[in-house]
């Protein structure tokens, strides 16, 4: 866990795009707070697999996110039965369940559908709310912890130019 949030640590600090971390957030959302061994999680492997998006911050996100959903299963298992059980939609959900893809996608149980729906619809509100906390935490933390003294002494050190020259650690190479 200390591995992946230092990693988390030098992502934020790095040049990478606020966007590709905060994509790997959503994404940790939509799979960490739904049943990990589901149809539309294959589908969300896809989409990071083909998307550029930082997988440090998606594995430090799907831990995270992974460990809430448990606590707020009688929240997706309300908000599933309630829309299972939506009179208006009883036709659709007969049908769906009649083919063998949505069978095998199993949105017939509570927690799953309750999961699906309420991560979808946090999925755009989180995305820009992480990306909003990256860019500040970038232009007031970051710029700050540059000006302290003892930034200023590491960066001067021998060490530090030893950990720019590693290119697995800081860079250059």
């Amino acid at each position: 866990m200390l591995r992946l949030i230092a990693r988390l640590l030098r992502v934020l600090n790095s040049e990478t795009n606020p966007g590709q971390i905060s994509l790997g957030f959503c994404f940790a959302m939509v799979a960490g707070l739904t049943p990990l061994v589901s149809l539309h999680n294959l589908v969300v492997l896809l989409l990071i697999l083909i998307l550029r998006v930082n997988l440090s911050a998606f594995l430090l996100g799907l831990a995270v996110f992974s460990g809430v959903a448990y606590l707020l299963d009688p929240v997706f298992h309300w908000n599933g039965l309630q829309i299972l059980t939506a009179p208006a939609l009883e036709g659709l959900w007969t049908s769906l369940y009649n083919s063998t893809l949505w069978r095998f996608a199993r949105f017939n149980n509570t927690i799953v559908m309750g999961s699906v729906v309420f991560s979808l619809a946090l999925f755009v509100p989180l995305y820009f709310l992480s990306n909003g906390l990256i860019l500040r935490y970038r232009e007031h933390v970051l710029v700050w912890i540059e000006k302290t003294r003892l930034m200023q002494f590491f960066k001067a050190s021998k060490m530090y130019q030893l950990y720019q020259s590693l290119p697995h650690f800081g860079g250059g190479g």
